[in-house]
């Protein structure tokens, strides 16, 4: 993972695409399947790419559901065995209820990052988010 941060962290599409070229020399033969995903839709993948620096780290930082599956897996993974399938939804109720609370908090630079995709977008973007 840490090589691949310098893929999708760089400063802009070419140099992301030396970067590939890297992760590529040196991960290519172990994990040529993960190597050919990157390479078949950098299009996609690079679209980011586009956006200010603020707007890329938020992209790429601002994953909900993985963020909940770890929090999730942080309040099971201690538990060796649940007594019935009821307590481990009652534990995951209780732990949904907990991390909800969180959704409400602003995001870090969201001001910044809210005035450069109304520039952006236009009137697609809505002021009042």
């Amino acid at each position: 993972m840490a090589d691949l941060k310098p893929v999708y962290q760089a400063m802009n599409k070419d140099q992301a695409e030396a970067n590939l070229l890297e992760l590529e020399e040196k991960w290519g033969k172990k994990y040529p399947v993960v190597i050919d995903s990157w390479r078949s839709n950098r299009d996609k993948l690079t679209t980011y790419f586009r956006y200010p620096d603020a707007i890329r780290k938020m992209i790429y930082t601002t994953n909900t559901i993985e963020g909940y599956h770890r929090q999730i897996r942080k309040v099971t993974k201690n538990k060796g065995a649940f007594t019935s399938d009821m307590s481990l939804l009652k534990l995951i109720c209780l732990a949904t209820e907990r991390i909800a609370r969180k959704w409400t908090m602003p995001l870090h630079g969201w001001a910044v990052s809210a005035s450069q995709l109304k520039i952006i977008f236009g009137e697609r973007m809505s002021t009042d988010l």
